[in-house]
């Protein structure tokens, strides 16, 4: 029988840091999905069990403080309420100095690590081309966060709900551009955009700033001897390879559950917020010649759709939620965020890094690739199905 995750010390503002300084909270995804729908919950060794509601600790925990922050109980860290109006990317930067929500003077522009804290995956990708945001639920706690679909108003669509971090890619996208990494709590996503827009000018964002646990999102490796790596940070141990080859959400989530390694059976495919825990965002491909992940990993390598040496899509175990039901589950770029970009000029198409390593996108959970030859989405995002994994078993 499978044991549950690890539990962390949860109750008051900076408990769980007295034992673990980056104690990764749980997405919040609560139900089972097949390829496409809802379903009860799969009972061990059928089809789609070990999935994200399956595997849950670290619940998310807020306090409204009530003078405009917001104390996350499981991380220790502290938010501010109400993003505001967007800022560029500089004045976001700039604004950590003069912020003095709640008479704090410490608030900094977090990580992409620490903001990715905050979501959770119950929410609803909406059709990017709607303009109404009825029943629709986003990827953050909008019951203590305010939160703000894209207002047509300024010139945005629905989806343009991206947040700023202080996470610049170390490499570029869009063929040059100086990148950001947000985290689009509209449509349940990382992406690195751009810090100028196609025309020139600065593209905005929503601004939540942090202070507390100066610790959370850095990783303590240590390579165990036995194919395994554990992070004493979060208190999760790792595969140290990856599966070598790709394959569909399915059959992921049976590959992990029936992983024998290290004298354990309790491996699990990881959900979206423990992969992302150990992605590196100071390396890339094209920067350090490697994947986004600390080398004391072993990562496979690949020939990717334009032929250059690259590196895999890993699956996650949670499903991906939108408007269309389910058919979708989430996965992390740890090579190039690949997309087929075309010229609205030209018509042509360039494939390019369009989000950067360490991107959240999501893919069917299953079908055929080659029925996507020029991806899917606004930036053509390459369709795979066929992803990597690397397993995750529950801490220390």
């Amino acid at each position: 029988m499978k044991i549950s995750l690890f539990v962390a010390a949860v109750g008051i503002a900076g408990a769980a840091t007295a034992t673990l300084p980056y104690p990764i909270v749980d997405t919040g995804q609560a139900l089972c999905y097949d390829n496409r729908d809802a379903i009860d919950a799969p009972k061990a060794g059928k089809p789609f069990y070990g999935q994200d509601a399956q595997y849950t600790a670290n619940l998310p925990s807020y306090k409204d403080n009530g003078n405009g922050t917001v104390s996350d109980l499981v991380t220790g860290l502290m938010w501010t309420q109400d993003p505001g109006e967007k800022k560029t990317f500089d004045e976001a930067v700039a604004g950590a100095s003069t912020c003095k929500v709640g008479g704090y003077a410490d608030w900094r522009l977090p990580t992409i690590k620490e903001l990715y804290s905050l979501i959770q995956l119950n929410g609803t990708d909406p059709d990017p081309t709607s303009r109404d945001d009825f029943g629709l639920q986003p990827f953050i706690d909008n019951t203590v966060f305010k939160f703000q679909y894209g207002k047509e108003e300024d010139g945005d669509r629905i989806i343009d709900s991206q947040f700023a971090t202080s996470t610049k890619y170390v490499s570029t996208t869009m063929d040059g551009n100086e990148t950001m990494f947000g985290v689009n709590f509209a449509d349940g996503r990382i992406k690195g955009y751009p810090i100028e827009d196609r025309r020139g000018g600065h593209k905005k964002f929503y601004v939540l700033y942090v202070r507390g646990n100066p610790d959370y999102g850095k990783n303590k490796f240590k390579d165990n001897g036995d194919g395994t790596i554990t992070d004493a940070a979060t208190g999760l141990t790792w595969m140290k390879a990856d599966s070598g080859k790709g394959m569909d959400w399915p059959t992921a989530l049976a590959y992990a559950e029936n992983l024998k390694l290290a004298s354990h059976d309790d491996w699990r495919l990881p959900n979206a917020k423990e992969l992302q825990s150990i992605i590196d965002y100071t390396r890339s491909p094209d920067t350090t010649g490697s994947a986004a992940i600390d080398p004391i990993f072993q990562t496979t390598a690949i020939k990717n759709e334009g032929g250059k040496k690259d590196f895999g899509q890993y699956w996650t175990s949670s499903s991906h939620l939108s408007t269309r039901g389910a058919d979708t589950a989430v996965y992390f770029a740890f090579g190039r965020s690949l997309g087929f970009m075309k010229d609205r000029r030209t018509g042509e198409t360039t494939l390019m890094d369009v989000h950067g390593a360490g991107s959240q996108r999501s893919d069917p959970k299953v079908g055929d690739a080659s029925q996507f030859p020029h991806g899917r989405g606004p930036q053509g995002d390459v369709i795979r199905i066929d992803n990597m994994v690397r397993c995750v078993r529950g801490g220390m």
